[in-house]
């Protein structure tokens, strides 16, 4: 492995051992020294909030059939997304924190970073479905069972999360086959994209101007279709007669719409534009919030103004609680 840090410059008989190294060194929370032991509690308890948070509205969404409807059923695929990409990099990242020796394998580093950026994108398509689900109830309220059948909404979750993981294997399988001698030291705490690339000596151009073609695809269009229901969704609403009529449907839309904003506001940031623009250190702080704060929040920002998902947690509490006094 040391023959991957020495700074000489390698010989033409080592160069095909440098283009792929066996193992990645990930530097995570390096800089702090001991005082990285500090944050493993309040990470893993951010953690397990997240977890237990999104998997509370999974099983409701299951279990109770006042939440059978297109829009608990986004909310739900949402939530499995949130555990699912904290998983990619988080239970790693509390790992490293203890331990003194953070290697991660080139395959587990690409297989990381695979289903890292394939969920993440999954989660902005169902974003704009959940948007489109709302442009369909306010501004279509009489076809909404037509235009949002089950056959409907099962199509489009279908397709939200089948079209990123296609996509993303011609994007693993370019970074497979980078040439990586700069080193194999990962300046962040999981396999993201823009320290992977400063460790390549292969000219990175194109897979830039590809990743920018993705962000488009995934980030941005889905950042258009909600921006659009929503706009007509602002002006049809204004023309409700009552007060009373416009906050109802107003508040339908506000937990999503924080989800929206800081969602794409991180995402944007950091990975619309090309991999190397960004300084690392600021990366790594916006990707330690999303990963970590934002999945413990959002369970709450989705029910906090929810009065019917609180109304079927508290029946089904009831339910719980009654169980357990019968026995």
């Amino acid at each position: 492995m040391s023959r991957f840090l020495s700074p000489q410059a390698p010989s033409p008989g080592n160069m095909a051992n440098l283009s792929h190294p066996s193992e990645f060194i990930l530097l995570g929370f390096s800089p702090l020294g001991e005082l990285r032991i500090l944050l493993y509690g309040p990470f893993l308890v951010l953690y397990l909030l997240a977890f237990i948070g999104n998997t509370v509205i999974i099983v409701m969404v299951f279990v109770d059939t006042h939440l059978h409807t297109p829009m608990y059923f986004f909310l739900g695929n949402f939530s499995l997304l949130e555990i699912l990409v904290t998983m990619t990099a988080v239970p790693r990242m509390l790992s490293d924190l203890l331990a003194s020796h953070r290697v991660i394998s080139f395959t587990g580093c690409m297989v990381q970073f695979y289903f890292y950026f394939s969920l993440g994108s999954t989660s902005f398509l169902i974003l704009s479905d959940m948007a489109l689900d709302r442009f369909v109830a306010i501004c279509h309220p009489l076809r909404y069972g037509t235009l949002m059948s089950g056959a409907v909404c099962a199509r489009l979750a279908g397709a939200a999360w089948a079209t990123p993981f296609l996509a993303m294997v011609p994007t693993v399988l370019s970074r497979v086959h980078l040439s990586y001698c700069h080193g194999n030291i990962i300046n962040h705490f999981f396999c993201d994209n823009a320290p992977l690339l400063q460790l390549s000596c292969s000219d990175t151009r194109l897979l830039e101007s590809w990743d920018f073609v993705m962000a488009l695809a995934f980030v941005l269009s889905s950042f258009l279709v909600t921006l659009v229901s929503y706009g007509y969704i602002v002006s049809t609403v204004l023309h409700i007669p009552s007060a009373s009529g416009r906050r109802k449907a107003f508040s339908t839309c506000g937990s999503h719409l924080t989800l929206v904003f800081i969602g794409y506001s991180s995402t944007i940031f950091l990975y619309v534009l090309p991999g190397k623009a960004h300084s690392v250190e600021v990366n790594k702080t916006v990707a330690l919030v999303t990963s970590v704060l934002t999945p413990f929040l959002n369970p709450f920002i989705l029910t906090l103004r929810n009065e019917t998902f609180k109304a079927v947690l508290r029946g089904q509490m009831q339910r719980l609680k009654g169980l357990l006094q019968a026995l």
